[in-house]
């Protein structure tokens, strides 16, 4: 074993009982063994390779040590620090790079923590740091059927920073965990998180034009750290505080019957384009961690200045490890992928017909179970909802599912028959698969949200210092009468009903559906749809709204009741009209103003369905819905329900609260055979 090369003067009393000596090359990273902490690290192509040990208060360098020669394994340098501790030092690697010079200080890619981050906004110098090896999940986590999902899309800082959220610690994973109870009464069951893994939130070349003042990346799409949770998002902002804080909070939603799932990132790092720092990845094997154009140049498929090279093993084991760390040390219930179309593509950024990671990640045994929901689609406009290679396991957000709706709810030419497809689930894109394989969504992080959708006709992204012309051009949206905000109560009207109308069809469609966090009480951002940089009000719910909102609440909650109480609405099989021997109805019957007569003209504004359950044997479940688009009336004959029930109004979108909803169990009998509809306007009934 070899002793340091101390820094100048007194060897400090860490550096007097340590000693160093080849390690193991499994597994990689730095994990606490008895008595010794082992770093194992691939570094191709480089003869020389050093530990370089910090302290953990100030980053000062405190000894350097070479990795021995005999630790090294293929392209696998190993060393094992005896006499050392988790926590007691941090760390970095130095590289010998072709021109002979050391590298600067790298990131471990495995480290489980980053120090030097801080409070969110101060400006990182990271440092890898040792976490212990932690214990077994204190709560089990709850097994819930995707069918019966019902997925919450929330940042966990714009979540409870705002005052008037109440909680102890703002902005946090603590925060999050103290709106459990919020989340509980609402009826979600699924949170699924924005990024949490280690990002620089100061890294943002734009400047906010009223101001001048430098913009944040606030919403966290350029990860540093794949395996470490967000210092920041921490009461205590310490690696250490952050992996307790996150485990406590994960343990609680558990507790509380709410999955969790992680948006990861893994098309690009935040190393950027040729430009940008040199973190870990391109000092330690940049071949192997991104796509190169053959004369060397970062290949920027990502629109971010470099694009992984997931389909090298070396990439592919990265990911598969760090995917497997999220679920063994947080217990986490799956992950969205963003910008998944990446992961498809070979050394050459062409598309692979049959992507090995994605065929490893859906086979993996300590993935199994946990959700894989895939946003299928990449910068360069590659489009693969339906068609990305799930492998029988992954999900999709379904694009098409949100464009579809918002056409229909305005009234588009052609909307009808379209909406009509992806409200049993898009069977002409999975084909085959369940209807679970489509996350259907109306808005997300990405675009406006559902206020704005029926508040503004155009953007307003002026507050980015892009000019206004970033984020997404058309986002098929209507203004009801006025762009933005007005105190026209026939206008305020309208908008009321179209967001009821939506969240109405989304909780009512085949698939799982996805709400976006605020869109329950009516949260906006002022019509900027790109507010990745917006760290600040425009992001932050508003928990004042939920009093100001509380019908709009009250109607989301019946909503999500009523999918619970209804099994017809979760089905994973798309129904069809074929009627079953012994049944009543078939699966999914359409109609009209007439039973059995739908209406698929291109102009059609009417679109009225009847979903029947008749499995298992001896129950039976009903729900008619009838939509219309239009702005004036419509009369419509209702089909008879099941022999034996009577129709009950469930939802009524035309009607002034609290008429709007119902709880289930509680909906008024109808005592006609016929239903007026208002314009702009969706009725859901149940039959019992």
């Amino acid at each position: 074993m070899t002793p340091p090369a101390t820094a100048a003067g007194q060897a400090p009393p860490l550096l007097d009982r340590l000693c160093v000596g080849p390690g193991r090359a499994q597994p990689f990273g730095a994990t606490p063994v008895a008595g010794a902490v082992n770093f194992a690290v691939h570094a191709r192509g480089t003869p020389r390779l050093w530990l370089v040990l910090m302290d953990p208060g100030t980053g000062t360098v405190l000894a350097e040590y070479p990795f021995p020669d005999e630790g090294r394994v293929g392209t696998v340098h190993t060393i094992r620090l005896y006499g050392a501790e988790p926590g007691s030092f941090d760390y970095g690697y130095r590289v010998e790079q072709p021109t002979g010079a050391r590298s600067p200080v790298l990131l471990d890619p495995y480290a489980r923590g980053l120090a030097g981050a801080g409070a969110w906004g101060e400006r990182p110098r990271y440092r890898s740091r040792v976490l212990p090896l932690p214990g077994p999940p204190a709560v089990p986590r709850p097994l819930i059927d995707p069918a019966d999902l019902v997925i919450y899309e929330a940042h966990v800082r714009g979540f409870s920073r705002d005052p008037s959220s109440g909680v102890s610690h703002p902005g946090t994973f603590a925060g999050l965990r103290e709106k459990i109870p919020y989340l509980r009464e609402l009826g979600v069951n699924c949170v699924e998180l924005l990024p949490i893994a280690e990002f620089d939130e100061s890294d943002n070349t734009y400047t906010s034009p009223e101001s001048g003042a430098p913009l944040p990346n606030y919403w966290g799409y350029n990860t540093v750290g794949f395996a470490a949770p967000k210092s920041a998002y921490a009461a205590d902002p310490t690696p250490a505080g952050a992996d307790a804080e996150l485990r406590e909070t994960v343990g609680a939603l558990h507790r509380s019957g709410i999955q969790v799932v992680l948006d990861v990132v893994f098309n690009h790092t935040a190393e950027g384009g040729r430009t940008g720092p040199m973190l870990s990845f391109r000092g330690l094997d940049e071949p192997a961690y991104y796509l190169l154009t053959p004369d060397g140049e970062p290949l920027n498929i990502t629109a971010t200045g470099n694009t992984v090279n997931a389909g090298h093993p070396i990439t592919s084991r990265f990911i598969l490890d760090c995917l497997r760390d999220w679920v063994t040390r947080y217990d986490v219930d799956g992950f969205r992928f963003d910008m998944a179309s990446i992961l498809t593509r070979g050394a050459d950024g062409r598309v692979m017909d049959d992507p090995p990671l994605l065929a490893a990640v859906a086979h993996d045994p300590v993935l199994a179970g946990r959700l894989l929901i895939a946003e299928a689609t990449d910068a360069t406009g590659l489009d693969q909802v339906g068609s990305f290679p799930g492998h029988g396991r992954w999900s999709e957000w379904n694009g098409r599912y949100r464009d579809a709706v918002r056409r229909f709810l305005l009234g588009r030419r052609g909307s009808a028959g379209e909406f009509a497809t992806r409200f049993v689930g898009s069977p002409d894109l999975y084909t085959g698969r369940p209807t679970t394989a489509s996350v259907n969504y109306i808005t997300c992080h990405d675009g406006l949200t559902l206020a704005d959708w029926t508040s503004y006709d155009r953007r307003h992204n002026e507050d980015n210092g892009e000019g206004g012309d970033d984020g997404i051009p058309d986002e098929e949206s209507w203004n009801c009468g006025y762009e933005g905000p007005t105190d026209d109560h026939r206008v305020l009207r309208l908008r009321e009903q179209q967001r009821r109308n939506a969240l109405l069809l989304l909780l009512t469609s085949a698939g799982v559906p996805m709400l976006l966090a605020g869109d329950e009480f009516g949260r906006t951002q002022r019509g900027n749809n790109n507010a990745y940089s917006q760290d600040s009000p425009v992001s932050w719910l508003n928990w004042s709204h939920t009093g100001g909102q509380a019908a709009l609440l009250r109607f989301v909650s019946h909503c999500v009741a009523f999918r619970r109480a209804h099994p017809v609405l979760r089905r994973t099989t798309h129904p069809d009209g074929a009627l079953p021997d012994g049944w009543s109805y078939p699966p999914v019957s359409w109609h009209g103003e007439t039973p059995g007569e739908p209406d698929w003209h291109p102009s059609s504004t009417l679109l009225a369905v009847m979903l029947h359950q008749q499995q298992p044997v001896g129950t039976a479940d009903t729900v008619y819905l009838a939509a219309n688009t239009g702005g004036a009336r419509r009369t419509v004959r209702l089909p008879g329900p099941p022999p034996g029930t009577r129709w009950h109004l469930s939802m009524d979108t035309g009607a002034p609260p609290p008429l709007d909803s119902h709880p289930p169990g509680r909906e008024p009998a109808l005592v006609r055979g016929s239903l007026q509809l208002a314009g702009h306007s969706v009725v859901a009934l149940t039959a019992r």
